[in-house]
């Protein structure tokens, strides 16, 4: 999984798989940050064209990598969500956090 992590330029692309739940919620947030830290990244985009099902644990995810990179002034996108995906985004406030990119 450690291929769905790749720096380019200054932003950490992030390629979330088919389910986000709790357990694999705790390997993204722990190999996000350190890519935060050790790349020393200024922005995180999380791609979603492959997630199809995403419980709360993602919601922590993306709003755990925000705090860490907003307070260097960093952004956080959101790439490929579908209908799905963009409803949850929506619904629990993070569209006001998350760039959602058509």
């Amino acid at each position: 999984m450690d291929e769905d992590f790749k720096v380019i330029d200054n932003y950490l692309m992030i390629r979330m798989p088919d389910e986000i739940d709790h357990h694999k919620s705790i390997y993204i947030s722990k190999m996000a940050d350190k890519f935060i830290i050790n790349e020393q990244v200024g922005n995180v985009v999380f791609d979603f064209e492959r997630t199809v099902f995403m419980d709360s644990s993602g919601i922590g995810i993306i709003v755990g990598r925000y705090k860490k990179i907003s307070i260097f002034g960093g952004k956080v996108f959101a790439i490929n969500a579908d209908r799905q995906i963009k409803r949850i985004l929506q619904l629990s406030g993070l569209h006001k956090m998350v760039e959602i990119m058509e």
